[in-house]
């Protein structure tokens, strides 16, 4: 279902779904709900300024996420969850933590936050 009250503008309907029966597997097919797609953009930018015939300076901006896009991460899947059909994390925490947890730190990853690296670099 579609919705501005909802996570990225979108939920499974819960009423559509029931839970199988105990011992016995459902019949919904394999990968038929898909998740929400990813969008960001990523932008870097270089430039050298040769100070003397030896000595040259650097400069390096690095942008991720550039627009700050939302990316939500796969709706909770078990039926008898309230919050079933709803994304209830962004993509990037939804990969993993980093750490013990597997995964990058969500900065690091798809659909995380906006992050800006800046470096400056002499060489000689």
């Amino acid at each position: 279902m579609y919705g501005s009250q909802y996570p990225g503008g979108k939920i499974l309907n819960s009423a559509a779904f029931t839970a199988p029966p105990s011992g016995q597997q459902g019949n919904l097919g394999r990968n038929a709900l898909r998740a929400f797609g990813a969008a960001q953009a990523d932008i870097a930018f270089q430039r050298q300024f040769n100070l003397t015939e030896r000595l040259n300076l650097r400069f390096r901006g690095e942008f991720s996420n550039i627009l700050n896009h939302p990316n939500f991460g796969p709706p909770d899947n078990l039926p008898t969850d309230s919050t079933f059909g709803y994304s209830t994390q962004t993509l990037a925490s939804s990969l993993g933590t980093g750490g013990t947890n597997g995964g990058f730190n969500p900065v690091y990853q798809i659909g995380g936050p906006r992050s800006i690296q800046l470096a400056l670099k002499l060489q000689f």
